[in-house]
């Protein structure tokens, strides 16, 4: 029997809201406000160019793309309508629970104050709850507010996100390249949040390698990790990095998970259940992983680390949850419990209260994937 990915509620963690932009929106919203550096001006050709251009195989030229679509989003109208079209995207999606993740700090070229950033989007983020319940959709989104690692603005990101923190903004993130920019010249901006009791994750080990990651955790704190795939660096098969050869890795993990031997890192991460945010199509695309078939994600989930399945971003990769969901049914040989695992350990890892996860994991996400079993 096929499996219908498209109808099972999903859960994304990971989901960058600059890089998640309808081509058309980007070309409108170049026109209002005078941004000429569009490399297309028809919205077929320019979803293509971001599709290529993300396609390099390097992460440094990936993140280019987002200067066009963070040069148009510079208005406090154009943030709430990239908010609302990010909802009810989702939705349509059949994402049931989304955290959608940003940098304030990079939408202040035309006057815009860092509150007021945040005020736009979270406005665009409720109409567009209202607009998917209208349309008979489910819907729940939160904002992470997200600091640039090779800038210094991390503690004001943080005292932002402190101020807004509740049902608006759920949390706190680091991203840009790794190489270069340690979790550790933030280590303010995370002690300040850790004694406001607010939730973060940081971007670790995508690309760059085990020191990224255990710098995340061990120094920073980190509850969450964005990527994670160089994990696998510290995991040993007859003696062998499985990096050397992951299809025939994750092809014995499907078997004989016990043949693995963990490294202290990815032991702790593993004991700890700290949740790994995996964005399989943007990682082959930067390089983290070699392909969706032999994405670390296979053999991470098999070895029962706590996993999730993410889009990244939507508009670079030319994706969707279900897509994502789809390409690890057609070529990672993923079934409906694996699809089930990932949308509850999403859930479970939420930066959300407790009984608000509970409340969808137990009556969303189960009667979903547990039906027809």
């Amino acid at each position: 029997m096929e499996l219908d990915v498209a109808t099972l509620p999903k859960v994304v963690l990971h989901d960058h809201l600059d890089g998640g932009l309808r081509p058309a929106t980007v070309l409108d919203l170049a026109r209002e406000q005078g941004y000429a550096a569009l490399p297309a001006t028809e919205v077929d050709a320019l979803a293509a160019w971001f599709s290529e251009a993300a396609d390099s195989g390097s992460l440094v030229r990936y993140l280019e793309t987002f200067d066009h679509t963070v040069g148009v989003m510079q208005t406090e109208e154009a943030l709430a309508r990239v908010a609302r079209e990010c909802v009810t995207d989702l939705a349509q999606d059949g994402v049931v629970y989304a955290e959608v993740r940003y940098a304030p700090e990079q939408h202040l070229r035309h006057g815009l104050t860092l509150d007021q950033v945040v005020e736009a989007v979270n406005r665009g983020l409720r109409e567009g709850e209202e607009e998917a319940s209208g349309a008979g959709g489910r819907i729940r989104v939160r904002a992470i507010l997200t600091a640039m690692r090779h800038a210094a603005r991390s503690e004001e990101i943080a005292e932002l996100t402190v101020r807004h923190l509740g049902e608006k903004v759920c949390g706190f993130d680091i991203a840009g390249a790794e190489d270069g920019f340690p979790p550790t010249r933030h280590l303010p901006a995370f002690d300040y949040l850790r004694h406001h009791n607010a939730h973060f994750t940081i971007h670790a080990g995508e690309a760059f390698g085990l020191p990224s990651i255990w710098e995340a955790i061990q120094w920073c704190g980190a509850e969450r990790l964005g990527h994670g795939v160089r994990l696998v660096d510290d995991i040993t098969l007859d003696g062998a990095p499985v990096g050397e050869d992951l299809p025939a890795a994750i092809a014995r993990a499907a078997t004989d998970p016990g043949a693995f031997e963990l490294g202290p890192l990815a032991a702790y991460v593993k004991d700890r259940r700290i949740p790994l945010e995996m964005c399989p199509s943007s990682n082959v695309q930067t390089g983290a992983a070699p392909s969706i078939e032999a994405h670390p994600v296979t053999l991470l989930k098999d070895l029962h680390f706590r996993v999730t399945l993410n889009t990244d971003n939507r508009l670079m990769s030319a994706t969707s949850m279900t897509r994502e969901a789809q390409l690890m049914v057609d070529r990672a040989g993923w079934t409906r419990s694996d699809l089930r695992r990932v949308a509850v350990n999403a859930m479970k890892s939420a930066f959300l209260p407790f009984d608000e996860r509970l409340a969808i994991i137990e009556g969303v996400l189960k009667p979903a994937y547990d039906d027809g079993r």
